[in-house]
Formats: C-alpha cells, sequence, structure tokens
C-alpha cells in the first residue's frame, strides 16, 4: 500500500494528559512525520501551534515543499473531501503528498507571493469588493441617482431589449425597449483606453491575399485564416489590396459579422481590424505569446478614451454625486484620503454600509496600502503589495485556530515597513492563530517564536532539518543560516567614480512630481524609498525602453511542467544541434515536445489517470521509463568517441558518450564540464550555463520542470537569461527576493563583476546590504503615495549615513545607519 494514501487516515495520536488538563487542549503540535515531497528526505517534524514559526534554508532547500506542498495541501485536500461527491467534481483534484503521516493539521489559508491576475477589467478595488461597496454607496446617495448599484459599474454595460418575457409560472408578456442598467463606458467598453490600429503594419498594400498580404502574425497565404477572407465571396485573392475599391476595403478591413457560406460551411465573416481587435486586443498584453506581444506593441497604440477621461463609466454614472464627488473621483482617491472623506459622511440611512466600507478602508491603511488608489489596475501591484492586498480579508476576521501560511510576505517591502508587516503577523498569532512564514529576511526571523531551519545545501544537497528551536540557539548553530544571520554589509571606502549620466528631466509617471535626476553609468546605483515613493515609476518609466537598457523586472517566470531550465534559457537549443550535428539526424529528434517525444506519454514521462473526484493518478511511462524520448533518440549519443555504449561519467569521455535524457538530467555544474571541453564542447551552451553557474544555480538539474522551482531559484534563472542580452546598462527590480543571506553575498559579487566589465548597473532594492554596497544611491520620498515622488537624496551611502546621524535622516538613512552600526 502506498504510504502517501494513508498519510491522514490513522487515527490521530493524542498525548497523556496531565491532571486537571482537558484531553482536548493536548493536541498543541503539527506533527510530519516522513515527508519527501520533491527534494525532502524522510523529514519528521514537530511544530508548535498558537505560534509563529519561519522556515529558513538557501533558496531550493525545501522550505515550500514542506511547508505548502506538505502541510498546506493536505489540509486543503482534506477540507475538499468533506464536500460531496457532486461538489468535487467541479473543483480542483488535489492529490495526496508524499507523506507517511501528518496529526494535528488545521485549516489552512495560504497568502501566497503571486501576483493578482492582470485582467485589463480588474482594478484594485474590483478584487478586494470595494468597488461593490462604493457602487451600492453611490446608488443611495448619489444625486441625481444613475439607478441601481449595477448603473455604477464599468463592467456592465446598459442594454435594452424587446420581445416577449416568460415568468417562472410561464406567463408570457410583451416587453417594449426594457432597460438593463450597467455603468460601462459605451465608447472603450469599459477599459479607460481606445486603441489606433496602424494599417501599415496589418497589410503590405503591394501585395495581394494569395501573395501574403496579411502581415499579422498567424495570417498565412495559402492557410485557413486567409482563406476565410478569399473564398468569403467578398475580395478577390489575386487583386492587391492597393486596388480595392471603396466597397472591397470596407469588406476586408471593417465589415461587422456577416454569415456567409465559406469552405462550404456556414460561418460568421467580419474584417481584419475587428478579427484584430477580438483576438489579440480583448486579452491582456502580458499573457500574449511573445511575437502576438511584439506584434501589438509595434501596431497598436491605446490613447485615453475621449469620452469618459479614463474614468471607463458612463456618463450618468459619472453625474451623479455625493458632496460633489462621483464615484470616479473616489477611486481615483487615495485610499487614506478616500477613508477620511467617507469617515465624515453622516448618514443613518446607510449607517450599517458606511461602517463596512470605513472598516475595508482602514484595513488597507493599516497595512500599509494606504497610498495606492481603488482604480489601479490589479496586474500593475507589486508581488508585495499583492500579498498584503490578499491578507486585507483575514485581518480583522472572527476566525480562530487557522494556520495561516505565507510565502515571503517581506518581498518588496522596506525596512521600515517590514516592521509593520511584523506586527501584523504578531496580531494573526496573538488571535489564536498559527502563522507559519516561509522567510529570509532576519527582521522576521528574530520575531519567531520557533524556527525550522532547512538545508544544509539546495536541490538534492537540501531536503533535510538542519534546525528547529529559537532564533537565540539559531545563531549558535553553526547551520549556514545561524553563520549568516548576523552579517552586515559595510560601506564602501571607496566608491567608483561614474563614467557618465543617464538624465531623467521631468518624471511625472504615477505620483513622480517633476523629477530630474541623474542616473550614474559605470558603477553601481542603487535606488531606493519606502514602498509606494516612486521608485519603479521613475526606472521604468524613464529608463526602460532606451536603447541599450536591459530590464530585469519582478514578473513571473511562466512555464509548465514541460518547460525547464534548458528550454527556457535557450539552452536546448544548441545542445539539440549538437546532437543532431554528430548523429547526422534533425535537431527536432532531441525535442520531448516535438518528432522525439515517447508516443505513450507524448513526452511527459508520466501518464495520468483521471478518477472522477478522487485524485488523478500519475504513473511513470513504461515506455519510455520518464525518459520522456523515444528509445530510437535515446540511441543517439553525444561526446563518446567510439559507438560503444556510455559509460554514466559526467565529463562525456567515456566511448560511448550521452544520450539527450542523460544530458538533461545533469546538474547546470556537471553539464558545464560536459560541454566545456572534450568531444561534446559545444561554446553557445557553455556560455549559458556559465551564466546559470554564476547566479549560484549550479545544483539545479537543466532538465527539471520549472513548476518545482522554488521563487528564488525562479528569480535567478530569469537574471541568468537576461544577462545574455547585450546592452550597456541593466536595470535590476528587487534581485534580491527569494535569496537566502548567504546568496545576497553571491549577488552583490555578480553585481559588481557586472560593473568591473563595463556594465553600468541599477538596481531598484531595499535589502540594506545591497544599499551600503552601492557606489552610489538615489532615495525617493519622503513617504509614500502623495507623500512621496521625489528625490529626497542623491549620493553614496556614506554620505545617507553620515546625514542620517548628524540629525537629518530619511527612512532609509535612518535603517541604514542602525543597519552598519549593528555589530
Amino acid at each position: 500500500m502506498n504510504t502517501a494514501s494513508t498519510a491522514t487516515s490513522t487515527t490521530a495520536r493524542t498525548d497523556t494528559p496531565s491532571a486537571g488538563v482537558h484531553p482536548a487542549d493536548t493536541h498543541d503540535l503539527i506533527r510530519v512525520h516522513g515527508a519527501r515531497e520533491n527534494n525532502l528526505k524522510d523529514v519528521d517534524l514537530e511544530i508548535p501551534k498558537r505560534r509563529l514559526t519561519v522556515f529558513t534554508g538557501v533558496s531550493g532547500s525545501g522550505k515550500s515543499s514542506l511547508v505548502f506542498a506538505t502541510i498546506a495541501a493536505e489540509s486543503q485536500r482534506m477540507i475538499n473531501e468533506t464536500y460531496s461527491a457532486f461538489v468535487q467534481g467541479m473543483m480542483p483534484s488535489l492529490s495526496r503528498p508524499d507523506v507517511d503521516l501528518l496529526e494535528g493539521l488545521t485549516t489552512a489559508i495560504v497568502v501566497g507571493q503571486e501576483r493578482l491576475g492582470a485582467n485589463p477589467r480588474s482594478t484594485l478595488g474590483t478584487v478586494t469588493d470595494t468597488n461593490a461597496l462604493l457602487r451600492l454607496l453611490f446608488s443611495r446617495l448619489g444625486t441625481p441617482s444613475a439607478g441601481p448599484a449595477v448603473a455604477y459599474s464599468f463592467n456592465v454595460p446598459a442594454r435594452t431589449a424587446s420581445g416577449v418575457m416568460t415568468s417562472s409560472t410561464g406567463e408570457k408578456q410583451i416587453v417594449r425597449e426594457a432597460t438593463y442598467h450597467g455603468g460601462m463606458c459605451p465608447t472603450c467598453e469599459g477599459r479607460g483606453t481606445v486603441s489606433d490600429i496602424d494599417l501599415s503594419e496589418l497589410v503590405d498594400e503591394d501585395k495581394s491575399l494569395n501573395e501574403g498580404a496579411i502581415t499579422v502574425p498567424g495570417y498565412k497565404a495559402g492557410g485557413w485564416s486567409v482563406r476565410f477572407f478569399t473564398e468569403s465571396g467578398f475580395l478577390d485573392g489575386d487583386k492587391p489590396i492597393r486596388d480595392y475599391n471603396e466597397t472591397e476595403r470596407h469588406d476586408f478591413l471593417y465589415r461587422d459579422a456577416t454569415k456567409r457560406k465559406i469552405g462550404g460551411a456556414n460561418l460568421t465573416y467580419e474584417g481584419l481590424v475587428p478579427q484584430v481587435r477580438r483576438s489579440m486586443l480583448t486579452k491582456d498584453r502580458d499573457a500574449l505569446q511573445p511575437h502576438l506581444r511584439a506584434f501589438v506593441d509595434r501596431a497598436v497604440t491605446f490613447i485615453t478614451c475621449p469620452d469618459c477621461g479614463g474614468t471607463r463609466l458612463a456618463q450618468a454614472a459619472l453625474a451623479s454625486r455625493i458632496r460633489g464627488i462621483n464615484i470616479a473621483d473616489a477611486c481615483a482617491m487615495q485610499i487614506g484620503d478616500l477613508a477620511d472623506w467617507v469617515r465624515g459622511l453622516d448618514e443613518p440611512s446607510v449607517a450599517p454600509l458606511l461602517a463596512n466600507l470605513q472598516h475595508l478602508l482602514d484595513k488597507f491603511v493599516e497595512i500599509g496600502l494606504g497610498y495606492l488608489s481603488l482604480d489601479r489596475p490589479s496586474g500593475t501591484l507589486s508581488g508585495g503589495e499583492a500579498q498584503r492586498t490578499k491578507l486585507i480579508s483575514h485581518l480583522g476576521s472572527a476566525l480562530t485556530d487557522i494556520t495561516y501560511v505565507f510565502d515571503e510576505p517581506t518581498i518588496g517591502l522596506h525596512p521600515h515597513d517590514i516592521r509593520r508587516m511584523n506586527d501584523l503577523l504578531l496580531q494573526l498569532r496573538d488571535k489564536g492563530n498559527t502563522v507559519l512564514v516561509v522567510e529570509h529576511k532576519p527582521e522576521t526571523i528574530a520575531i519567531a517564536d520557533h524556527v525550522v531551519d532547512l538545508g544544509p545545501g539546495a536541490g538534492s544537497d537540501g531536503g533535510t532539518v538542519c534546525f528547529e528551536g529559537i532564533v537565540e540557539d539559531l545563531r549558535k548553530s553553526g547551520t549556514l543560516t545561524g553563520r549568516h544571520l548576523a552579517d552586515r554589509a559595510s560601506l564602501k571606502e571607496s566608491p567608483r567614480a561614474a563614467t557618465g549620466a543617464l538624465e531623467i528631466r521631468g518624471a511625472s509617471t504615477h505620483n513622480l512630481r517633476d523629477v530630474d535626476v541623474d542616473v550614474p553609468t559605470g558603477v553601481l546605483c542603487v535606488v531606493t524609498g519606502v514602498a509606494g515613493s516612486g521608485k519603479s515609476s521613475l526606472i521604468h518609466g524613464s529608463l526602460a525602453g532606451r536603447d541599450g537598457v536591459v530590464v530585469v523586472d519582478q514578473s513571473a517566470i511562466k512555464g509548465s511542467s514541460r518547460s525547464n531550465p534548458a528550454t527556457y534559457t535557450g539552452l536546448l537549443e544548441p545542445v539539440r544541434k549538437a546532437f543532431a550535428k554528430a548523429n547526422g539526424v534533425k535537431p527536432a529528434l532531441f525535442s520531448a515536445n516535438s518528432e522525439g517525444a515517447c508516443p505513450t506519454c507524448n513526452g511527459a514521462g508520466v501518464v495520468y489517470t483521471q478518477l472522477g473526484f478522487m485524485d488523478t493518478v500519475a504513473t511513470t511511462c513504461e515506455e519510455c521509463e520518464g525518459k520522456r524520448f523515444q528509445a530510437a533518440v535515446l540511441e543517439y549519443k553525444l561526446g563518446g568517441s567510439t559507438g560503444g555504449p556510455a559509460d554514466g561519467s559526467a565529463d562525456g569521455s567515456a566511448d560511448g558518450g550521452k544520450n539527450i535524457a542523460e544530458v538533461l538530467a545533469m546538474s547546470v555544474a556537471e553539464a558545464e564540464e560536459f560541454f566545456g571541453s572534450g568531444p561534446a564542447r559545444t561554446p553557445a551552451a557553455h556560455k549559458i550555463l556559465q551564466r546559470l553557474a554564476d547566479v549560484g544555480l549550479g545544483y539545479l538539474k537543466i532538465g527539471q520542470p520549472l513548476t518545482t522551482l522554488s521563487g528564488g531559484e525562479r528569480q535567478r534563472l530569469k537574471l541568468a537569461t537576461f544577462l545574455g542580452e547585450d546592452g550597456g546598462v541593466y536595470v535590476l527590480d528587487e534581485p534580491t527576493a527569494g535569496l537566502h543571506l548567504a546568496d545576497v553575498e553571491n549577488l552583490l559579487a555578480l553585481l559588481d563583476r557586472l560593473v568591473a566589465s563595463g556594465k553600468s548597473v541599477v538596481v531598484i532594492e531595499h535589502h540594506q546590504a545591497v544599499m551600503a554596497h552601492a557606489d552610489w544611491i538615489i532615495d525617493l520620498g519622503p513617504g509614500a503615495g502623495h507623500d512621496g515622488g521625489r528625490v529626497v537624496f542623491e549620493g553614496t551611502p556614506a554620505d545617507l549615513v553620515a546625514r542620517a546621524e548628524a540629525g537629518e535622516p530619511t527612512l532609509t538613512g535612518q535603517h541604514l545607519a542602525e543597519y552598519v552600526s549593528t555589530p
């Protein structure tokens, strides 16, 4: 029997109660026995309930595998099992974690660092339901009234209809011009912007349709997308576009949906421009494939809607006001100011509504997001802002004895804001909840009641518990985390001198106030300030897009279980070509997603069996034994001097060499050696592997699925990829996110190597070690939102500290001075 399948079916063990102690009060531990998820090595652990436990360790040591993939996953799976089979059939199927026994679990609420959905219709107000309360408020108090609450929603269009209406009792009634309320601006359809398409990027006027006149990606001459036009009966496929008359041109570019017989089937025909708008412009830009995103950026210009002024709302909703403020004005206010405005409304008829709205807005301020506005698109929130937004619904909750699971809640937070986050974590604990936090920042580790340190290394070198106990004992433990917990980077005695400057003049994006600043080149420049002070607005709004500037932002790596470091970095391309050249066959054979895939599992390596509402069973493919490739493909070797079988040595010097599956099973360090010299020498592959090793990923398997990588590993994988791009200026947005204290040292060494090679490095960062190591600091503030947006300091880190010690500190200077002076 599979031990994992009996993980929670065993009767929970109870401690022997002491005299006067109720048996129910003895269940004060979460017990984990034999956890083997991902790289965990039969971990046994006891976690105290109703305490704050912090899990530490290098990226890839197994923290997320233990906390999220084992404890939280099993709690959520068991809750799902309490629903009926009918309900379970409509819910995602969660598999049992690979663990022998879990005891003492409570309901788990996971507050992860994933960004909020970037739907173009989604704003901060809609994702937190604050807009729903505001809409209800304006429907009751707004004058003149636009109608019910839905009349103030920019996601609902106003409609009129006529016809026969049938009631639930079967009674029929003729309805003429019935009005259905909605607040969507009809011009921009609730988006706030309208698009202007450059037709020269869509069509080559000198060609006919059959010659490839349509230059939109996916519209290939002779393909169905082009035959759709040529067989519609409206157009001549052999006639150059510039020779079309006015009617033909309209039918080709702008014709509305019309039923036509095309290719022997009754289909709906529409012009090219409506097709492009529907297929590309209705989707989030970041969700498009890279080549489609490049096309949209090239062909489409977005401008503010002239009718609604970017508010997304219809005129009736904009005309309705409360004390001179309409709902668009309210959503555009800074949330702290909006809370004050709502507090000033004294209307007994809607007192419960005002109290709920006030409570929700105050929680935004309490959690440090009072500088945002409700009309802020949700996709533009940083990872830290998104995580704190998710936390709002749990503050003030009446629920207790919940297990809250946080994934690096301090990401994107200034040291000033970390203290506030720590207070929130302690509040949740003090209400009687169990708080589990995966974290690297020493400020949060310091407040833990209990610390679990995993390691000692990453990947196959991790997965064991190196230490568990209190923080004071961790400092003395001798583990990697314990040794680095008191690390302090010292200020540079001789900062490097700038070789030039990138001028920024009149920057006014978001809350910036006509900022003029010179960003020095040839040095390590750190841009800092509290969350919401304008750092990203300044750098991304003014430097990104310039020639020679490479930007590594915080956007998540997209990839499925078929994606791995080799595919993401482009490493697999030169590897496939090397195999093809050595064996005289096609490169496509060496892709598990193409011709070389095992036909039984289609290159997945596993076969999935759906069992309805029960767990989906994944079994290793018997045909390829999990190697993902056809047996014939595995006969081809690389790096051998003769045709004999491979002996398994890592350097590839054996007579038989390595097949593609064996290469993908190598670590970065092993592959770097394999492709660096000898018969398998491949300079293009070796160069990519060197970059992966430079960012500290030498232990990572190059064929490991991206879905199994930790947040820190993904961050460094992305950094390694961008380091391969040509550019003189690198802009890094919080590169320490997800990095262990020991890894920060490696990052600083990498940044120094970049500068030494002649590059300019601009880092948006809160980590004091990076600030102290900088050659130049640009500090924005003094606060967030409309209290920020100004440059409050420019100079060396030593000057910033000296200013703080002289009694004129900025928030950054105050914390940096404390950091460098702490022994």
